[in-house]
């Protein structure tokens, strides 16, 4: 595997981590305030959190300016991601960590059939893949009583435009400046859930206080940091391989939901989750062990 490539993956994997994490974060910060709230003060951190690395000049570098192709992209990357995180956002007032995190991830099989719908053609390998990330999230998640909530319909949606919005980050991140790219995506979701929060929910500094640990975490950790590296990582990732890494954050939201919230974990989780990094494995060896066949012969 090609250093970019294996580097590109090992940032999507960390990425994962940390938003699997964030499900926690986001779960208790809506015990004091509402989804848009939460949504809108984390992203304006996550982008605040950013600026200095937008506005700074390296040296003997050249920065891309805002220009109108830029700014085009990235509010419409801000536009996916807003309906996305917001349907996730309250959905989990409706569901649990764990299902969130299997629904959510059910973009790993979304983004290769939309893939099809722009031409992309997508190797054995990742079918493969895919398909045991999914069957893995379906054991970690759905136990025998399982019946479908109002919140688990919301995450359904909001994995579809998930999906979509891997895409558009894949397309996007290789034409213009990541990080520039990310600031604007993460200026647009607050502007529009603020705007959101203000006509729907009530606002109170003494609860935006005590919701600031959960804001904190989501906004510095999963917008500035986790965010801005799913667009870094994607400049040199195929969007389909990008949505197996990315769909173990269901993984670490089992785990992190079992340890924080004690929601159960049990064996027949486990071994979700060891299917599904299998499903990574195969998505990501399969097609260079066929390169490098090929490059042999």
């Amino acid at each position: 595997m090609h250093r970019p490539s294996l580097r590109a993956d090992l940032l999507m994997l960390l990425t994962a981590l940390i938003w699997g994490t964030t499900f926690v974060a986001q779960r208790l910060g809506m015990n004091e305030i509402g989804p848009f709230l939460y949504t809108g003060l984390r992203f304006a951190l996550g982008a605040l959190v950013l600026l200095p690395w937008v506005l700074r000049r390296p040296a003997g570098g050249v920065t891309e300016p805002f220009h109108r192709g830029l700014l085009a992209g990235g509010l419409l990357l801000g536009l996916a991601l807003t309906a996305g995180i917001n349907l996730q956002q309250v959905g989990l007032l409706f569901t649990s960590v764990t299902n969130s995190g299997f629904i959510t991830g059910l973009y790993v099989i979304i983004v290769p059939l939309l893939g099809l719908l722009v031409g992309q053609r997508t190797g054995p390998g990742t079918w493969l893949g895919a398909s045991l990330a999914v069957l893995g999230m379906a054991l970690l998640s759905i136990g025998p009583d399982f019946r479908v909530a109002s919140g688990d319909w919301l995450q359904l949606a909001g994995a579809l435009v998930w999906g979509v919005h891997v895409l558009l980050v894949g397309a996007l991140a290789s034409r213009h400046d990541p990080l520039r790219l990310a600031f604007l995506q993460f200026v647009t979701c607050a502007a529009i859930s603020l705007l959101l929060a203000g006509i729907l929910e009530e606002i109170r500094l003494d609860a935006i206080l005590r919701a600031a640990p959960a804001v904190l975490y989501g906004g510095v950790i999963a917008v500035g940091i986790g965010y801005t590296l799913q667009v870094v990582a994607q400049k040199h990732a195929i969007a389909s391989h990008a949505a197996i890494i990315l769909s173990l954050e269901a993984v670490f939201a089992a785990i992190a939901g079992a340890l924080v919230l004690d929601e159960s974990l049990s064996a027949r989780g486990y071994l979700g989750c060891a299917l599904m990094f299998t499903g990574m494995l195969a998505a990501q060896l399969w097609p260079g062990r066929r390169a490098a066949v090929a490059a042999q012969g």
